[in-house]
């Protein structure tokens, strides 16, 4: 009754244009995240909402009920949606994607979606809605650890590659399977992203060795128009070669003004830490600050 309650009370409110709630770890279950966002497509006037449903077990049905609802807010320019923890699976996150992408003037979209059993079919759903933002400037999307893998990532590249007019991009895909591949999928995707300006990429705790890291930093070269980046790469298989390699191609970024490079704790095979010496460690350092416009660095090792 509680969500249900919210929700019919919200229905009235026909002239809202700024909306904040948060609801997460309430039991709402999917008939009350259904119910509560079938409130919301009455609230017509809505322009920025802001929902939290973290942790909520809203389910494959509460996720894509929720998102049909929201598809009737025609007037939404800023959306952001925290759905982590909600065990909507595969059919879940399709369901969503496939209904927001009616939202078709949001500016401003933010997808909190961190551990929802989607793999990669449910990755490769959400994200084939995604490309129907071709307005879109600023996105912000996390899919940590949902086990989407390699063809979830060329999914997604895929999408992004239809969102000709983003700038700010922050991606997480954390603890995601993802090996090498991810350099020839979505490292080229990116840049083709020619408006990108400000993209923070979270690739830790996956299976990206040298020759990922490398070739990654050598499509971000191709980024003209980036001058803010953050990359979080901890944790991978990534020795003094690849690097190396990440360092020389990022310097290449002939507008990076702002690098942010996280190394920490790559490992080998037997779970081995794999430590740079500080010869090592000045050599990578000395291949980034070869970036002429770099006003902000900062990089971690260990």
């Amino acid at each position: 009754m509680g969500a249900l309650g919210l929700g019919s009370a919200l229905a009235n409110c026909i002239n809202l244009s700024n909306l904040t709630l948060y609801l997460s770890e309430n039991q709402i279950g999917a008939e009350g995240a259904s119910g509560l966002g079938s409130a919301l497509a009455n609230c017509i006037n809505l322009s920025n909402l802001t929902l939290n449903l973290d942790r909520n077990q809203i389910g494959v049905i509460g996720a894509s009920g929720l998102g049909s609802a929201l598809a009737n807010c025609i007037n939404l320019s800023n959306l952001s949606l925290y759905l982590n923890e909600n065990q909507m699976g595969a059919k879940g996150a399709s369901g969503l994607g496939s209904t927001l992408a009616n939202c078709i003037n949001l500016s401003n979209l933010a997808l909190y979606l961190s551990r929802n059993q989607m793999g990669a079919k449910g990755a490769s759903g959400l994200c084939s809605a995604l490309a129907n933002f071709i307005n879109l400037p600023n996105l912000t999307l996390d899919l940590s650890r949902n086990q989407i893998g390699a063809k979830g990532v060329s999914g997604l590249g895929c999408a992004l590659a239809n969102c000709i007019n983003l700038s700010n991009l922050t991606l997480n895909l954390d603890q995601n399977q993802i090996d090498n591949e991810v350099s020839q999928s979505l490292g080229p995707v990116l840049a083709n992203c020619s408006n990108l300006s400000s993209l923070t990429l979270d690739l830790s705790q996956n299976q990206i060795g040298n020759k990922g890291a490398s070739g990654l930093g050598s499509d971000l070269a191709n980024c003209i128009n980036l001058s803010n980046l953050t990359l979080n790469l901890q944790e991978n298989k990534i020795g003094v070669e690849g690097a190396l390699g990440l360092g020389s191609a990022l310097a290449n970024c002939c507008n990076l003004s702002n690098l942010k490079l996280n190394l920490q704790r790559q490992f080998f095979q037997f779970h081995k830490p794999a430590l740079m010496n500080k010869s090592q460690k000045f050599k990578v350092i000395s291949k980034c600050l070869k970036s002429k416009r770099l006003v902000i660095f900062q990089i971690q090792f260990d």
